[in-house]
Order: C-alpha cells, then sequence, then structure tokens
C-alpha cells in the first residue's frame, strides 16, 4: 500500500509540473500575442509580419515551457521539454477546433507548427 501512495505522489508532481510548465507557456503566449497586436495596430505590420511573428511567439513560448519544466525536473530534460512542446500543439489544435469547428490550417502548416512547437519545448528542456 505504501508504494502504491508513493507512485501515486510522483505521478501527481509530474502532472503538476507538466501543468506549471504550460501554463508558463501559454502565458508567455498571451503577452506575445498582446504585443504583436499592439505592433500591428501601430505600425501596420504586413501579413508576412504577422505570421512570422506568430511562429516566433510559438518557439519562444514552447521554449519557456520546456526550460520551466526543465528546471523543475532536473532530469531527462530534453524529454519533458519535447513533451510540453506536443501538449502545448496539441492544446493548441484543441483550442483552435473548437473556435472555429474545423481545422484552419493546411496538413503541411500544421506540420511545421507541430516540430516548431515540439523542438523548442526539447530546445528549452536541454538549456535548462
Amino acid at each position: 500500500m505504501e508504494k502504491n501512495a508513493g507512485g501515486r505522489q510522483e505521478i501527481e508532481q509530474i502532472v503538476l509540473r507538466m501543468i506549471k510548465s504550460l501554463l508558463c507557456a501559454y502565458i508567455v503566449t498571451g503577452i506575445m500575442l498582446l504585443v504583436l497586436t499592439v505592433l500591428l495596430y501601430k505600425v501596420g505590420l504586413s501579413e508576412e509580419n504577422v505570421n512570422a511573428g506568430i511562429i516566433l511567439i510559438y518557439v519562444i513560448s514552447t521554449f519557456a515551457g520546456g526550460f520551466v519544466i526543465g528546471k523543475m525536473t532536473g532530469t531527462r530534460k530534453f524529454l519533458w521539454g519535447l513533451l510540453t512542446g506536443i501538449l502545448y500543439f496539441v492544446l493548441l489544435l484543441l483550442i483552435s477546433l473548437g473556435v472555429y469547428h474545423s481545422l484552419q490550417s493546411e496538413p503541411v502548416s500544421l506540420l511545421t507548427t507541430f516540430l516548431l512547437c515540439a523542438g523548442g519545448g526539447m530546445l528549452g528542456g536541454m538549456i535548462a
């Protein structure tokens, strides 16, 4: 019975760490999207610049989430960062499906976004 409780606590800690890292990533996303919106309004950025900004936001946000979970876990940091990036992408996809009730991107664009999110998270974990 003692072993079961110990394993359960460890799983709860892992889930809590993952939630914290994803929350960090989404807070960074929100702040950076706000900055991008202000720049769009004040400077009148082109569509290409906005798209590049969004891609940069994905990478920086997942990097931050991967870095946070890497610092919290201490071992296999790149795997935890990779998982954070993947979960970030999955949540992003679910939110998009919830809002638009369909995928608004082409498969190549989705794959690119997935790789950027996963890579950003993994890099953040590796640097941690």
